[in-house]
């Protein structure tokens, strides 16, 4: 019996497909279990992008010496509609072995475990094979998520990257909430893109002796006008400001998530593997859960989940009683659930709101709010996910090199002094 993962039996028996000759023509042996291990490889799961050897969903393989190759394929669900396409993608693959007599496939489904499994390495796969975007190695990459809506992530990034460039840095915002783009008037940024040498230019603001530089739907579309896209489409849109824009050296790149785990937060992990995970959670159990699963959702995809802040933490009135509205301790839990530090908490304040209409971020002034927010952008900077310095490796021998050049004398030409 071969050996399965899952369930490998079909109904109806599954169907020998003889070749013209009937036996391996003189002088061929019949092939190894390793050759036509190594020839499956050659078919490719046109869904998960890889070949399903390397997925692993040859469950086993069979040889007799006679020359009949039985493979035994496990696919992800009994009424994949690519069922037909690999069947016969195998067969026509053994035929051309030599040696090869008869070919039998037999097509079953994995199990859970087993499907788990295989949607990870296809996830892998894709990582390890990102495609180039306009975004420099050495930029530390922060996507801002919280699994659902009105949890305050637009305003916690906004504020955040305003923060950070306060330190002096250049901080890309890309917001990728293609539905609900709300980051240009957060900052007051208005304006259409330019375009230089068919890439886009992001829309720049100076935050003292830093820099923002963004890019948003909102740059393109009416607000008042409902964008009606689809999954794939929205991908597309974030694929295009990562690949099609000319972002220059960044310190940080922060990306505004749309709410859930769905098409963008998956592109972005394939589009972006480096990219790691800030979570925005309420104090709330049932907002901590659904932000578990954006946690979930990252680390599936192979993204580091950098930490947690909580926002609405609690209100202090005018007159200094502290109330805890939504309860309290909810960014601690998920923080301690999941593993990673919390960054820090922001409190429910009016003037976040009246500054994000206002489109003057509190993050801009010199008040307690923009302290809180500083301490958030210091702990990031400093703890949670430092600025990459090359000064030490590449840059210093790139410097090196160029004095080196500039120092040796032309051919031909007089010595250096």
């Amino acid at each position: 019996m071969l050996p399965s993962r899952g369930r490998t039996a079909d109904p109806a028996p599954p169907p020998t497909i003889p070749l013209v000759d009937s036996a391996p023509r003189d002088g061929d042996d019949p092939p190894s279990e390793a050759d036509v291990r190594e020839a499956l490889r050659a078919v490719i799961d046109p869904e998960l992008g890889d070949n399903i050897v390397d997925l692993g969903m040859v469950t086993g393989v069979s040889v007799s010496e006679a020359g009949a190759v039985q493979v035994s394929v496990a696919l992800t669900i009994a009424g994949c509609p690519l069922r037909g396409q690999l069947e016969h993608d195998v067969t026509t693959r053994l035929v051309g072995l030599a040696g090869v007599a008869s070919v039998e496939v037999r097509m079953g489904e994995m199990d859970a475990a087993a499907r788990s499994e295989v949607m990870g390495r296809a996830r892998w796969k894709a990582r390890q094979n990102a495609p180039e975007t306009g975004i420099d190695a050495t930029t530390r990459i922060l996507a801002v998520g919280s699994g659902k809506g009105g949890v305050g992530k637009s305003s916690v990034t906004v504020n955040l990257a305003v923060a950070l460039a306060r330190r002096g840095l250049t901080i890309g915002v890309l917001d990728a909430d293609i539905w609900g783009f709300s980051v240009p008037r957060l900052l007051g940024m208005e304006g259409g893109i330019e375009a230089r040498k068919g890439k886009m230019i992001p829309l720049e603001r100076p935050v003292g002796a830093g820099l923002l530089k963004v890019l948003s739907m909102g740059f393109l579309a009416d607000e008042d006008r409902a964008i009606m896209w689809r999954g794939l489409v929205l991908n597309r849109a974030v694929q295009q400001f990562l690949e099609d824009a000319e972002w220059g050296p960044l310190d940080y790149l922060l990306v505004d998530l749309p709410p859930g785990t769905g098409d963008v937060q998956m592109g972005l992990a394939r589009m972006l593997p480096r990219t790691e995970l800030l979570i925005v959670t309420t104090p709330p159990v049932a907002a901590q859960k659904v932000a578990s699963r954006a946690a979930d959702m990252a680390r599936r995809g192979y993204l580091r989940v950098a930490g947690v802040i909580e926002n609405m933490s609690d209100f202090t009135c005018e007159h200094g009683a502290n109330y805890k509205l939504f309860g309290s301790g909810g960014g601690d839990r998920l923080a301690r659930e999941i593993g990673v530090p919390l960054v820090g908490s922001v409190p429910i304040h009016p003037d976040i709101a009246a500054g994000g209409d206002a489109g003057a971020p509190v993050a801009l002034g010199d008040g307690e709010l923009a302290e809180i927010f500083s301490e958030l952008a210091r702990v990031i900077a400093e703890e949670v996910a430092p600025v990459i310095e090359t000064s030490g490796c590449t840059a210093r021998i790139l410097d090196r090199v160029a004095e080196a050049v500039a120092a040796e004398p032309l051919a031909g030409g007089p010595p250096a002094n």
